[in-house]
């Protein structure tokens, strides 16, 4: 993608939209049809300021023609945007890397309902870091550490390590148990493994089958520049190793247990499928086993998924660096 032609501002940074060729009439005509919410005045008021280029900065008028410009860059903004009531910490800062313990509720990037409150935006504004990027995100609804890039220049030492797994991750979740705990609780350690497919646009992710011959195949890792084939793959692709911490028994014959994970893989929502799929899903997970009406969020009910550490050799410097998030599950027993 190119550099974009508006700096950041209050910590967030212009979004490119393409204009889809043979767009009849003006840009500003494709966008009230495109974005029916946004009242007229708001992107009248927008053109006015300067807020709306194209590609190579030129601003774009309410007589631009839409076949003009195949992208424009703009601001989003959200009016009357709430604060989400918790805080945002910062667990180490330098040059190359900046360390943040995210809390739930916040999201890591702008999108949807959310721009300045997002952790990215929040640090950018905190630390007056405005290059800062996410080296890799949580969900909304998972707290705990978070990696960021300050560095054009260094951005990429780090940003490799996540594709062929150099990063180690240490998660926490506390989950119910059904009746006959001890049958469940006997269980643990164990390693899950199945095939999750993630369609774009879809809120949750699928389970899909594959032959039991199989089972014991799993995707490599891409290394260097190497690139992915498209050739269709088989088996699991996605692996968690899973440990008892804690339990306590509960008076519907169940328990509550504080759960260790450490995924060997990086699949969406990968952690909340597989204990979903054990019969024990996250505590206060909206999403698995079963996907529940949408509703405002409650801060008393986070959901129990904590990504409680990671630890990686610094290309940089070659020495071991470990982080260790400073929050805990409320539920956990």
């Amino acid at each position: 993608m190119p550099n974009p032609p508006l700096p950041v501002r209050n910590g967030v940074g212009p979004t490119r939209l393409r204009i889809p060729a043979n767009t009849p009439g003006t840009i500003i005509e494709h966008l009230r049809t495109r974005f029916p919410h946004l009242p007229d005045d708001a992107l009248t008021q927008r053109l006015t300021d300067g807020e709306i280029v194209g590609n190579n900065g030129t601003l774009i008028t309410a007589t631009t023609p839409a076949t003009e410009h195949e992208f424009i860059w703009y601001y989003r903004s959200v009016p009357d945007e709430a604060r989400i009531p918790f805080d945002l910490t910062v667990l180490a800062a330098d040059e190359h890397l900046v360390v943040a313990d995210k809390p739930h509720f916040l999201p890591t990037t702008p999108g949807g309902q959310f721009v300045q409150e997002t952790a990215l935006v929040r640090l950018r504004n905190q630390l007056n870091m405005p290059d800062l990027v996410p080296l890799h995100r949580l969900d909304r609804a998972t707290a705990g550490v978070l990696l960021f890039s300050p560095n054009p220049e260094t951005r990429g030492a780090y940003q490799q390590l996540f594709e062929p797994r150099q990063v180690t991750r240490q998660y926490r979740a506390v989950v119910h148990i059904p009746s006959d705990a001890k049958l469940y609780l006997e269980r643990f350690p164990l390693t899950f493994r199945n095939r999750i497919i993630k369609t774009k646009g879809v809120i949750t992710a699928e389970v899909a089958a594959y032959d039991t011959a199989h089972s014991g195949r799993i995707e490599a890792p891409r290394v260097g520049k190497r690139r992915r084939s498209h050739d269709p793959t088989t088996g699991p692709n996605a692996i968690t190793d899973i440990q008892l911490l804690a339990h306590r028994l509960t008076d519907d014959g169940g328990a509550l247990a504080h759960i260790a994970l450490s995924p060997q893989t990086g699949r969406t929502h990968q952690l909340r499928i597989h204990l979903a799929a054990l019969g024990h899903g996250i505590l206060h997970d909206r999403f698995y086993p079963e996907l529940l009406d949408h509703a405002p969020d409650d801060y008393a009910t986070p959901l129990q998924l904590l990504a409680n550490g990671l630890a990686f050799t610094d290309p940089l410097t070659g020495q071991h660096r470990e982080f260790t998030s400073q929050r805990t599950l409320a539920f956990a027993p």
